[in-house]
């Protein structure tokens, strides 16, 4: 394997997502979609709203009724009903007439605006004085102003906030169609790991990486599913390995693409089903000797060990396959990101694409991203960080004051 730091550039990597199936889809109830993928397009099958509704206690009226009308000069208006919430008027009001409404009332035929109760006053149980002008809609909410009949709502890839529940609660959507969950089994591996629940002796390390992937595939919208700690052991790892790829979309082995071990892991790799090698290290730091394998249609990768590296290939590399994998968009924003100042300067190699750590903090107004340099076995640095800056692999570093784009943690 000595051709292994044969690294593939950042973005080809990535383009190797479309290797990959995309996962099946299910129904799901309503109530349960936030945080899903939308695996269908949403057509509005009726206006909404689907009729014209005030946003304010008051009259409605024709807004040509109320036009000049001052404090010094009213408009003198005919009450000639009124809408209870909930209640499709039987009336219409013509000009110089008004009903009273509340808000989100369904206003009469023959008006068009609605004047706030706050710019009225009784003359007596048919009569009010407006001594403030409407225009034409003002205070409304139109029939279909939200969304039009036939029109596209939401497109498959979208994921699903709050929001996006609350207007399918409105079109009457009780079950909708989603992309499952994928599932990414997670294995850690070597001789030096012990489990949580164990007091580590000397040379011996607690299981971290399990736990922080773990949490990583939760973000990123899978199911993660730990297989447990494997020694640096052939037969063992090629069985776990097997086991992974029976139950999961995707693997990921915890350790085991380092310099020592690599060939070891490729091995594991290569001796699986219908298996290939397709990455054996990428233009990245930290994490250039991360592998990328296929087995059945299926990705499997061979993370550093050290967590800080596994934590950052995870979120510049893995997570676009998770995402990809999930079905959703690559017209989506698959991550938030905030314009920050550089806090001070930063060194970069050629050829390679940096992954920074950095801490955000707000000086007189003007928002800075402070590095945060540390060895990729300190988890520490991945506590303080609020997100990564990335540098091209063309750029020979980046000067103090520089705008940068900050990729949340």
């Amino acid at each position: 394997m000595k051709d292994f730091f044969k690294v593939t550039d950042l973005e080809k990597v990535l383009e190797y997502s479309s290797l990959f199936p995309v996962v099946e889809t299910e129904l799901v109830l309503l109530e349960n979609t936030p945080g899903r993928i939308l695996a269908e397009k949403i057509i509005a099958d009726i206006d909404l709203p689907g009729f014209s509704r005030s946003t304010m206690d008051g009259y409605a009226v024709r807004a040509s009724s109320t036009f000049g009308a001052s404090e010094e000069n009213p408009a003198y208006l005919n009450v000639v009903g009124s809408i209870a919430m909930g209640e499709s008027p039987s009336f219409s009001v013509e000009q110089g007439e008004t009903a009273r409404i509340s808000t989100g009332g369904m206003l009469p035929n023959g008006t068009d605006s609605v004047v706030m109760i706050e710019h009225t006053e009784i003359i007596d149980e048919k009569t009010i004085e407006a001594y403030k002008s409407t225009a034409p809609g003002q205070n409304v909410i139109e029939k279909g102003e939200d969304f039009t009949e036939g029109n596209v709502v939401l497109h498959a890839g979208q994921k699903i906030r709050p929001q996006e529940t609350g207007l399918l609660a409105a079109f009457g959507k009780e079950k909708i169609r989603v992309f499952k969950k994928p599932v990414i089994g997670i294995i850690s591996t070597g001789d030096e790991v012990v489990p949580v629940s164990q007091t580590p002796h000397p040379g011996k390390i607690r299981d971290i990486n399990t736990y922080s992937l773990s949490g990583q595939v939760i973000e990123a919208g899978g199911i993660p599913l730990a297989f447990g700690i494997i020694k640096d052991d052939y037969k063992n790892l090629l069985e776990r390995c097997r086991e992974a790829l029976l139950d999961s979309d995707m693997v990921l082995i915890s350790g085991g693409s380092s310099v020592g071990t690599r060939d070891f892991t490729i091995e594991v790799l290569s001796a699986l089903p219908d298996s290939e090698i397709i990455v054996h290290g990428i233009s990245i730091s930290p994490g250039k000797p991360t592998i990328l394998s296929r087995s059945e249609k299926k990705p499997l990768w061979g993370l550093p060990g050290h967590v800080v590296s596994a934590m950052i290939v995870f979120s510049a590399v893995v997570k676009p396959f998770i995402e990809k994998m999930s079905g959703y968009s690559p017209a989506q924003k698959s991550r938030f990101t905030l314009s920050a100042r550089l806090s001070r300067n930063v060194s970069s190699a050629q050829g390679r694409t940096d992954y920074i750590r950095v801490r955000l903090t707000e000086k007189e107004g003007i928002l800075w991203a402070e590095p945060i340099l540390g060895k990729s076995g300190l988890i520490n640095t991945m506590i303080k960080a609020d997100g990564l800056i990335e540098i091209g692999k063309n750029v020979e570093g980046l000067e103090r004051g520089t705008e940068v784009r900050v990729s949340l943690l």
